[in-house]
């Protein structure tokens, strides 16, 4: 058995890695990963809805650039994201997010400002993928 997300130090800023069985599925969990940093996902009602959709042939771009335009749709729209879709067809990627405003209660963890290339790498071992980054906090 796989754990979905781990971290891992880097300097002043972290580590985030995604795992899962489909490449989509490891970027889901990168994903929380981020998101989770900032609260405890548990507690995020899933009511708005936000959909990303990009084009990236290569997967570790776009790894960066599924996570910075969540970062970015939260941002602007001051939400937490808590759950996470997102499908593949060839270089087109078809995404979604789930979740609310930030609102008292919610825990405020580390800012995550956006996705680095720094430590990027999107791999596949014995069935597993792993989509891993440092993310700038």
């Amino acid at each position: 058995m796989h754990e979905p997300i781990a971290y891992f130090e880097h300097d002043a800023d972290m580590g985030i890695v995604g795992r899962g069985t489909l490449i989509e599925e490891a970027f889901e969990n990168a994903a929380a990963a981020v998101f989770a940093m900032m609260t405890d996902l548990g507690q995020v009602d899933l009511r708005e809805h936000v959909v990303i959709e990009f084009e990236e042939a290569d997967a570790e771009f776009a790894l960066v650039t599924w996570l910075n335009l969540l970062l970015g749709q939260a941002r602007s729209r001051a939400l937490i994201l808590g759950r996470f879709h997102l499908r593949r067809d060839g270089a087109r990627w078809s995404g979604s997010a789930e979740g609310e405003p930030w609102r008292a209660g919610l825990e405020r963890g580390v800012e995550v400002k956006g996705a680095t290339l720094t430590g990027l790498a999107v791999t596949q071992r014995d069935g597993i993928w792993e989509a891993r980054c440092v993310v700038d906090v």
